[in-house]
């Protein structure tokens, strides 16, 4: 995943990507590009990679290479790896060799033309299309027709059922939308050709993804060269980047193969795992019900890890709801997050606890972690 800052500020983007099979931009699966690269699955791994050579263009983007100059970083790229992780050479090459450039992918990631406005934040915006009844209408069958597999896997990892089927239906729409890009031209275009010169930490996520990509291909867990996904290289049901799938993808039945494109159990045991193996805590809230005083936006630092608690918050004005005397998450890390309304100049703020930031691990953006609380709860009461 990417570092600690706020990525909300592309909260429209996300909006517009999130359930259609692509890592929500917003800030990720989910990945990748705009997704704060998702979730999960943007677990960077292995050694950094030799650089792209790519030469910035007058709008401030990366020109794709010549055939000759990307086909020789790739192949340093290629026996890099397979010396740093003890891979067939060979079959490494043979497999880079396969990777096509795509034009949609490099246009999808390119930033906006110099001038063009930033669309402003609106968490209403967001939310709206993300907690809508249509999603959760699905979400209620898709518990209904996975509850054995939700119980089992609550039970197991100690993550509610809602929050399991929320996070899969803001990514694929409980599946239906898993992407159509072929997931090693989507990893190589963005790992060798990323149309941002003012990035390179993102190329050298994308080329350590590359890298976990060809090895679980080469370990025989998936196939690289059919293998479809979101054009940031998510993939499967929870929209797993290919890092995610090495370290936190899980059978359901402890098989050795784990099929997270079709094998809903898969998919729903390996999204609790990514979320205890990332700080989820077994019965704690996502959010709390403080009165917050009117000077609580100070409060917020826009990062992933709660860094107050309780008592500072009282400190500050913070104030319990009638009749509340004592709760669990009144010993725990908190943290205050803001939710815009650009256009308006107002902001919802709300108290979070670690399962809270746990989902921003996922996809880092308070507006993704947010939509996905709420959606969980639309689920749990309709």
């Amino acid at each position: 995943m990417l570092g600690q800052w706020r990525l909300i500020q592309f909260g429209l983007i996300a909006v517009l990507l999130s359930g259609c099979g692509t890592p929500s931009p917003s800030g990720s699966a989910s990945s990748e590009a705009g997704k704060a690269v998702t979730g999960t699955g943007t677990t960077n791994s292995g050694s950094s990679t030799t650089s792209t050579g790519a030469a910035p263009s007058a709008e401030g983007g990366i020109k794709a290479q010549t055939p000759e100059a990307r086909r020789a970083a790739m192949q340093r790229f290629g026996s890099e790896l397979a010396s740093s992780r003890k891979l067939s050479e060979s079959n490494v090459l043979k497999l880079i060799d396969e990777a096509r450039y795509n034009p949609t992918v490099a246009r999808i990631v390119a930033p906006p033309a110099v001038g063009q406005p930033r669309a402003p934040r609106s968490w209403a915006a967001y939310r709206g299309r993300v907690v809508e009844p249509i999603r959760i209408a699905q979400g209620q069958d898709f518990m209904h027709q996975y509850a054995a597999e939700l119980d089992r896997a609550t039970a197991r990892y100690g993550v509610p059922q809602n929050v399991i089927a929320a996070i899969i239906g803001v990514e694929t729409v409980y599946g239906k939308n898993q992407g159509s890009f072929r997931v090693l031209d989507s990893l190589t275009t963005l790992g060798f050709d990323y149309p941002d010169a003012s990035r390179p930490d993102r190329a050298e996520m994308f080329r350590n993804q590359l890298a976990d990509l060809i090895e679980l291909d080469l370990m025989g867990r998936l196939d690289a060269r059919t293998l479809k996904g979101s054009y940031a290289g998510a993939i499967g049901i929870p929209q797993f980047m290919p890092g995610s799938i090495k370290r936190f993808a899980v059978s359901a039945k402890g098989a050795q193969e784990i099929n997270l494109s079709t094998n809903m159990a898969d998919a729903i045991y390996s999204v609790a795992n990514f979320l205890v193996e990332h700080g989820w805590q077994r019965g704690l809230p996502i959010f709390v019900p403080l009165k917050l005083p009117t000077s609580a936006n100070k409060l917020v630092d826009g990062g992933l890890k709660p860094t107050l608690d309780w008592p500072q918050l009282q400190a500050a004005g913070a104030r319990l709801p009638p009749g509340m005397k004592d709760a669990s998450w009144m010993r725990v890390p908190l943290g205050i997050i803001d939710l815009p309304e650009e256009n308006s100049g107002t902001v919802e703020l709300r108290t979070a606890t670690q399962n809270f930031f746990t989902i921003t691990q996922y996809n880092r953006s308070y507006f993704y972690a947010a939509s996905v609380a709420d959606l969980a709860q639309a689920l749990s009461t309709h």
